[in-house]
């Protein structure tokens, strides 16, 4: 089963950074929980490949049941981007979606609407980059020693 955070009313914002070609490596801010860092295998898709993204959830909720849905949380967070994009389906309207796998073998998804994720300025990689690079530093070892998808039982 999937995650979607409460319809993503239980996440509040964040930045995923996808400037090193395949690793996706960010943090957010969950209900509950405040800010988890992100270390992803993989890349964006479309428009958003290769850069950073922010995104502001203002449908954002901090409520108590959020603990409870979200009480197996991992974090930090490791494991596979599945699909992040802008524009994930030709079928729907294009908005962001961020989707992944973590090491856990828990499966993740938050969807927001047009608008409310945005690819950085200039200004905003230069605050963001050195907490960037210091989540790429802290968990590359830890996304390294964590058993992989490959050798579960995952279908």
């Amino acid at each position: 089963m999937s995650q979607k955070f409460g319809n993503a009313r239980w996440v509040r914002e964040g930045f995923l950074d996808n400037r090193v070609a395949g690793t996706v490596v960010g943090r957010m801010s969950f209900a509950v929980f405040g800010a988890v860092d992100f270390y992803l295998m993989g890349d964006f898709k479309g428009e958003i490949e290769g850069k950073m993204i922010r995104f502001r959830n203002p449908r954002f909720v901090d409520e108590d049941l959020a603990a409870q849905a979200l009480g197996d949380l991992e974090i930090p967070m490791i494991g596979d981007v599945n699909l992040i994009s802008f524009d994930p389906h030709p079928h729907l309207a294009p908005h962001p979606y961020i989707e992944w796998f973590s090491r856990g073998e828990n499966h993740y998804r938050v969807e927001l609407s047009p608008g409310e994720a945005w690819i950085t300025s200039e200004e905003e990689i230069r605050e963001l980059d050195p907490i960037s690079q210091e989540i790429r530093r802290a968990l590359k070892e830890r996304y390294l020693a964590a058993p992989s998808r490959e050798n579960s039982d995952w279908v």
